[in-house]
C-alpha cells in the first residue's frame, strides 16, 4: 500500500457540512498534505490558475501531482459505517423472518465462535475489511466476537489494509450457549483492558484504529460486569463505548425481566457510567418517550440500521426524525450479519423508505429524510456519532482525506448518460446515491492513503 503522500486534486466536490445542505463545489483546487491532510482548498478555480496556485502554497507546478477529474467524476467523504459486526461478514444473508434473539442463538453465535482460530480471523477479517473499503466506508465501528486476540487481529487487519476503524472486544458472560461466553465477568473485563492496551500499543499517536468498551448488550452482561465496565469507563474516559439498545420488543422485555430495578434501558445503561458524549447506541428502535431527552442531555449518538431493522420478524422503523428533531447525533450502519447488504448507498435508500413508512406511522408527523440527511448520515453524521466530527466527513482545511473518487459512467453507464453529468451535477449525484453501487466507486483513500482502486 503506498504512503501518504502530499497530491492535488481540480474538479467537483461534493459533501454535506450540515444535514439540510448539499454542496456542490466545481472547478474546485484540493491540495492534501503528505500527512494525509486537506491543507488548501480554493473554489472556482481556472485550470491557468492552478501553477501560480501551487507556488503559493510552496510546491513546485511541473513536479506536483495533479489530478484533474473528468465531467463525469467528482469527490465525496468516504462513509461512516456507525454499527456493523466483522465476525458475521460469513453470515450475510442468512436468518430473514426470524427473532432476533432466535437468530442469535441459532445462527450468529455459532459463526462467531469460529473466531477462536486465529488462522480463521485472519482470512475472514481480510475478506470483510476488503469488502467494506470496496463499497468506499473508510470508518467503520466494529463489533469484533468475544475473543480478545482475534480482536487483536481485525485491529491489525485494519492498519495493515487501511481502514480507520473503531473496534470493540464483545463482553458476554450469560445468557448465550456455554462454548460461547466468557467464563466470568473479571475474565471479560481483563480481556477487555489487555485489548485496550494492545491496540493502543499498535497506533496510539496516529489515531486510525481506536478500541471501543463493547458490552454486547445488558442480556448477555451481569451486574458485576456491567458495573466492571464502568469502571473501565472511567479509567479510559476518551475510549468509545457501543452496545445495542433498544433493539427489539423481546430484547426489551428480557431484559427488564433481568433488570427489573430500571425504568428503562437508558436508566440501566446510564446507572453503570456506559451512557456518554462517546457512546454509539445502535438500532434505537423503540425508546420510551422520557428516553429522548435524557440520550440528547447525556450526548449519546444513534446508529440506525434500516436494513436489518426490517428483515427480521417485524418492520421495525426507528424514529429517526424525531431524534434528528431533538438535536441527537445520528449516523448509518449496515449491521453486516444482521441485514443483507454491506452497501452504504443501499443502506441510503432503506434509510429513506423506511423514513416514509415512519411517516405514514405517524399520520404525517415524522417528516421523512431528503437527499441531504440521508448523505448527511452516511458522512458527517456518521463521523459526529464516531467521535470524528473534528476530523473527517466533509472537506474542511484540516480534515483528513478520507475520500471516494465516483464515477458515473462506468461499466454499461447505468446511472445516466453523459450529457446530464455536465448538464445538472445535482441530479447526477442524486441518482448516484439511488441507482449506483460499488462499479461508481472508483478510488477510495483513508487519511490521504490508496485504499482502492488505480488512478486512470
Amino acid at each position: 500500500m503506498e504512503s501518504p503522500t502530499a497530491k492535488a486534486f481540480h474538479g467537483t466536490l461534493i459533501h454535506t457540512p450540515n444535514p439540510t445542505t448539499i454542496e456542490i463545489l466545481p472547478d474546485t483546487l484540493l491540495i492534501i498534505s503528505k500527512t494525509g491532510k486537506i491543507e488548501y482548498i480554493r473554489l472556482s478555480t481556472k485550470p491557468t490558475d492552478i501553477p501560480t496556485l501551487l507556488k503559493q502554497q510552496n510546491y513546485n507546478p511541473d513536479e506536483f501531482p495533479l489530478s484533474t477529474l473528468r465531467p463525469t467524476e467528482f469527490l465525496i467523504p468516504g462513509f461512516i459505517d456507525t454499527h456493523t459486526h466483522a465476525p458475521q461478514w460469513s453470515q450475510r444473508g442468512l436468518g430473514r423472518g426470524i427473532p432476533l434473539l432466535q437468530w442469535l442463538e441459532e445462527i450468529t453465535f455459532a459463526h462467531e465462535s469460529k473466531l477462536a482460530d486465529p488462522v480463521y480471523a485472519k482470512q475472514l477479517y481480510r475478506l470483510a475489511v476488503q469488502g467494506s473499503l470496496k463499497q468506499g466506508i473508510t470508518t467503520a465501528c466494529y463489533y469484533g466476537s468475544r475473543h480478545k486476540d482475534a480482536s487483536l487481529i481485525l485491529a491489525e487487519t485494519c492498519l495493515l489494509i487501511g481502514q480507520r476503524a473503531l473496534i470493540g472486544k464483545c463482553n458476554m458472560n450469560r445468557h448465550a450457549p456455554d462454548w460461547y461466553v466468557d467464563s466470568s465477568a473479571e475474565e471479560s473485563l481483563s480481556d477487555t483492558l489487555e485489548f485496550i492496551s494492545a491496540v493502543k500499543k499498535l497506533d496510539d499517536a496516529a489515531g486510525r484504529v481506536t478500541p471501543v468498551i463493547t458490552p454486547r448488550f445488558a442480556i448477555t452482561c451481569d451486574e458485576p460486569l456491567l458495573r466492571g465496565l464502568g469502571d473501565v469507563v472511567r479509567q479510559y474516559p476518551d475510549i468509545p463505548i457501543q452496545t445495542h439498545f433498544n433493539e427489539s420488543h423481546g430484547e426489551i422485555d428480557f431484559t427488564r425481566t433481568l433488570f427489573p430495578e430500571f425504568k428503562n434501558e437508558t436508566e440501566l445503561y446510564s446507572n453503570f457510567g456506559l451512557l456518554t458524549e462517546r457512546t454509539i447506541l445502535a438500532h434505537a428502535i423503540y425508546p420510551q418517550p422520557e428516553e429522548i431527552p435524557l440520550l440528547k442531555e447525556l450526548g449519546c449518538g444513534v446508529a440506525h440500521c434500516p436494513i436489518p431493522n426490517t428483515t427480521m420478524d417485524e418492520f421495525m422503523v426507528a424514529p429517526v426524525r424525531e431524534y434528528l428533531d431533538q438535536g441527537i447525533k445520528v449516523g448509518l450502519g449496515t449491521d453486516c450479519g444482521g441485514g443483507y447488504s454491506s452497501s452504504m448507498l443501499e443502506v441510503m435508500r432503506a434509510a429513506f423508505m423506511v423514513s416514509v413508512a415512519k411517516q405514514t406511522e405517524t399520520k404525517g408527523r415524522d417528516r421523512p429524510l431528503n437527499i441531504a440527511e440521508s448523505f448527511y448520515l452516511a458522512t458527517m453524521g456518521g463521523a459526529r456519532v464516531a467521535g470524528l466530527g473534528d476530523r473527517v466527513g466533509r472537506f474542511a482545511v484540516g480534515f483528513e482525506f478520507d475520500a471516494c473518487l465516483v464515477r458515473t459512467d462506468v461499466g454499461d453507464g447505468i446511472m445516466a448518460p453523459v450529457e446530464e453529468v455536465v448538464d445538472d451535477a445535482e441530479k447526477v449525484f442524486e441518482k448516484f446515491l439511488m441507482t449506483g453501487d460499488d462499479r461508481n466507486i472508483v478510488k477510495v483513500w483513508v487519511r490521504g492513503r490508496e485504499v482502492k482502486g488505480m488512478m486512470a
